[in-house]
């Protein structure tokens, strides 16, 4: 835990600044790369899951060290062979949980944050899941459990491997010649991101794009066919939690509402999408039949709206790194407390993000909540040993916090029927 959060603090302000470096490239090249509220979206999403991988918030079935104690055939030393073996296996394990997350209609719960945003680039690499709390697509490691490849080394394998899938999340680079035949570049995952017809389902490769030519699952992208991003049901809201949850709260829904006992069975396992005629019905859906008529979701949020939006993601950010680099300090009840505290942040801005009225209410049972930590820890965390008067800096903030928000309700928000009115006039980005 504390390894992983000791890296996260050179990882999270260089994939930053990639971000920006590709925003700059854009404006360079003529395209712009990034929509505000959608970027902090994304990058808010990357925070949660950060979270919750550096708490170690998965249940794990069987782990990768319990199938290597239990069916190697070899003991094999951390060699560079047994790296390389690793990162191959590891490529393959992905390539089928991958392609089991699209094509089953439980699985696609773990992976729709990652599809939800309609813009394609860096930022949106880092949506990643908090959905998927069961580790279970460890068997897909057998063959190199087979062999005997260390605990240690896939230990070591799994986080460069994971954060070399971030590079092609962009728009900006074109084909890449040869390398199109060898690894998973922008083209192949611009396909993998679009809705198009032809495109869905396409390139689950993570590095190697080998495994979508075994397998038949590859497909080039198509001058004539420009991609279109996104989910074909779009999710309408910023907030990452909605996001990560949404497609199986439509799951709970259908099965409680099918009269047929084998369509509330077998709904989980169908194809992704799948339905009962009777609650498809009952309940339709909006879903994207020609993605060529797209319209993305956009809350019209005024200049200060989006200003203040960025100063909440950055403000989380550093109460994150604060939290990273003193994860040791604290018994791990405590440190569980400031990661909620942080997820219920994220929770905050975002549905303020999404213009909704309930984020005053919900502004106000977070500056209490914050409040009440100061209480129970006796000051924020011990933050006053590192700052003068640091406790009372963070208590100031909850309440501007508070009374900002509160006027962004009263000044850019009502209810106009069923629909949110922008009552500020001010330009919008």
């Amino acid at each position: 835990m504390e390894a992983y959060a000791a890296v996260l603090n050179y990882a999270i302000p260089g994939f930053v600044l990639l971000i920006l470096i590709e925003f700059v490239a854009g404006k360079i090249m003529g395209v712009n790369t990034i929509r505000s509220m959608d970027t902090i979206s994304s990058l808010s999403s990357g925070i949660t899951n950060v979270l919750k991988d550096v708490l170690k918030l998965t249940i794990v079935i069987f782990s990768y060290g319990w199938l290597v104690k239990h069916v190697a055939l070899f003991e094999m030393e951390a060699t560079w062979v047994a790296f390389v073996l690793a990162f191959i296996g590891k490529d393959f394990a992905g390539y089928w949980t991958h392609r089991f997350e699209h094509v089953v209609n439980v699985f696609w719960n773990r992976h729709i944050i990652h599809h939800s945003s309609e813009e394609f680039n860096l930022a949106c690499a880092l949506r990643q899941s908090i959905s998927g709390i069961l580790s279970i697509f460890t068997v897909f490691y057998l063959p190199t459990a087979l062999l005997g490849v260390p605990v240690e080394v896939m230990a070591i394998v799994a986080p460069l491997h994971l954060f070399a899938q971030f590079w092609y999340h962009t728009t900006l680079i074109k084909k890449m010649g040869f390398l199109e035949y060898i690894i998973v570049t922008p083209s192949h995952h611009r396909v993998h991101h679009a809705i198009n017809d032809i495109y869905l389902d396409r390139n689950f490769s993570q590095i190697f794009i080998v495994w979508d030519k075994i397998f038949g699952t590859f497909q080039p992208e198509l001058e004539e066919e420009p991609p279109v991003y996104g989910v074909k049901k779009p999710v309408r809201t910023w907030n990452p939690f909605l996001i990560n949850w949404q497609h199986m709260a439509g799951i709970f829904r259908d099965a409680w509402y099918a009269n047929n006992w084998w369509d509330k069975v077998r709904i989980w396992f169908m194809p992704t999408g799948w339905r009962p005629s009777d609650v498809a019905e009952r309940f339709p859906i909006e879903v994207i039949t020609d993605p060529h008529t797209q319209e993305k979701y956009d809350t019209k949020a005024s200049i200060p709206l989006q200003v203040w939006s960025w100063a909440q993601l950055i403000i989380t950010m550093v109460f994150m790194i604060y939290l990273f680099n003193n994860i040791v300090v604290f018994p791990f009840q405590d440190v569980l407390l400031y990661a909620a505290f942080l997820g219920f942040t994220i929770f905050c801005y975002t549905t303020l993000m999404d213009r909704s009225i309930h984020a005053g209410w919900l502004e106000l049972l977070r500056f209490i909540a914050g409040v009440g930590l100061v209480f129970h820890m006796d000051g924020w965390y011990g933050i006053g040993e590192v700052i003068p008067y640091g406790t009372f800096i963070v208590v100031g903030y909850f309440a501007v916090s508070l009374l900002v928000t509160l006027a962004f309700i009263i000044t850019d928000i009502r209810f106009d029927g069923q629909e949110i009115v922008v009552r500020n006039s001010l330009q919008e980005i």
